[in-house]
């Protein structure tokens, strides 16, 4: 205390001599204890090289740690499943882009072949430029997906215009492929995966002046014209394995009657709705084309009836067509199937100039015709007298429904049993009509 109060008051020591502090007793095994210094690093026998001596230089090593040794703490077998799925993803996308790349080639293959002809018959081919060269056989086709391709072509006499559609293999997707082409072998009804080409001609059929713009002159010069109207028929040469399911999936060819010719193949069938017809249209030049078509070819159809059968009377309206459909040769080579692409192209020649036929064919042709008309007039008839009825009904039941709102609940009880006695009394008499 006499330190503290000498301090505080100033006493006769100087202020600048430090005062030495006073060992804590409760720290004094501590207080001589030496200043720690780091231990050498020492290196036992085991860790020496082999070609360490005793008695040369202790090398100094890394201390050992898992830490940077990724192989020690890790293997290729945890990855197992990563790497079958990048694999997978490879092959998937491999495959893609290997398909897509054939399909693309094979229609190529075949715009590369055709292009001269379009040319040649049509003022425009492709949905492009007016007008393409034979070198340009690239903008013939349009590209829809990666397994369908399509074109277009007009400016021809007799011809309107015609589309072109190339169906593909899915190439590009293995998954879907395969499936198809296993329930297309079990399934008959199933279409098998295949390459094929479609076509459809719209012939002019006498509406040039409703269908082509106007222009200075032009109705001089189509008055000197031939005509392009020819009569209405349905006319096809079928490959045999396609005729059981264009009769099931075509309501224009189920008209028909199928009968084997002479002058085809055997593979081959006819499907006409009058022998004359097809002493007309079966030419030599066909004939010759089907030949070299072989196998590949499905059919070429001549129809004016639509494709499903039709419920109304718009529907049933004649729209003239022609139809053909073949498959894609797998060696991308058309020698043998130009000669029946080019005659289905000039076909609408020939029907403007022969497909006339005498009154009694036509009134053959027409019968069917006619008989169709008069079924959906009779099933539109039908449906009218059941809306009437069920208008009918509705009124009787309205009429019905305001009569008893009108009355107290006694009257209704009565109404009730005086309508119960008369639905009994009809049972009744219905019953004995029938006994």
């Amino acid at each position: 205390m006499a330190d503290f109060l000498k301090n505080m008051l100033g006493g006769s020591k100087s202020a600048d001599t430090p005062v030495p502090a006073k060992a804590d007793s409760d720290f004094a095994d501590f207080a001589g204890a030496p200043e720690p210094t780091p231990l050498p690093f020492q290196v036992t026998a085991g860790s020496l090289g082999a070609g360490a001596t005793a008695g040369g230089p202790v090398p100094t090593a890394v201390p050992y740690t898992k830490w940077y040794n990724v192989h020690e703490r890790h293997s290729l077998s945890e990855f197992r499943t990563e790497g079958v799925i990048l694999v997978v993803i490879a092959l998937i996308c491999t495959a893609h882009f290997v398909g897509a790349r054939l399909n693309r080639a094979k229609a190529k293959a075949w715009a590369k072949a055709h292009a001269s002809l379009l040319n040649t018959e049509f003022a425009q081919v492709g949905t492009g430029a007016p007008r393409i060269s034979d070198d340009e056989s690239d903008k013939v086709l349009r590209e829809k997906s990666l397994f369908e391709f399509a074109s277009y072509a007009t400016g021809r006499q007799n011809v309107a215009f015609m589309d072109v559609k190339l169906s593909l293999m899915k190439r590009f997707n293995p998954l879907m492929l395969l499936p198809d082409f296993i329930i297309g072998f079990l399934v008959d009804s199933y279409p098998t995966p295949e390459d094929a080409l479609g076509a459809t001609i719209y012939p002019f059929d006498g509406r040039e002046a409703q269908i082509v713009p106007s222009a200075p002159g032009a109705a001089e010069v189509r008055s000197k014209d031939a005509k392009s109207t020819y009569d209405a028929f349905v006319w096809a040469v079928v490959n045999k394995s396609q005729m059981k399911q264009l009769r099931d999936e075509r309501y224009d060819v189920s008209i028909t009657f199928t009968k084997d010719h002479p002058k085809l193949p055997i593979w081959t069938t006819v499907m006409s709705e009058s022998a004359e017809i097809t002493s007309a249209l079966l030419t030599d030049e066909l004939v010759d084309a089907i030949n070299k078509a072989g196998d590949l070819f499905d059919y070429l159809i001549i129809t004016d009836q639509p494709i499903e059968k039709p419920a109304t009377l718009d529907e049933a309206v004649p729209r003239k067509r022609i139809f053909i459909r073949y498959h894609l040769p797998s060696s991308n080579d058309y020698e043998s199937l130009l000669p029946l692409f080019s005659y289905f192209v000039r076909l609408p020649d020939q029907l403007a100039s022969v497909a006339h036929f005498r009154t009694e064919v036509l009134r053959k042709v027409k019968s069917v015709r006619e008989e169709n008309i008069k079924q959906i007039q009779k099933l539109a008839e039908v449906e009218k007298a059941e809306e009437r009825a069920l208008d009918r009904d509705k009124v009787r039941k309205a009429k019905r429904d305001a009569e008893l709102n009108a009355l107290d609940a006694k009257a209704q009880k009565r109404y009730l049993e005086k309508e119960k006695e008369k639905e009994m009394r009809k049972a009744a008499k219905k019953q004995t009509m029938r006994g």
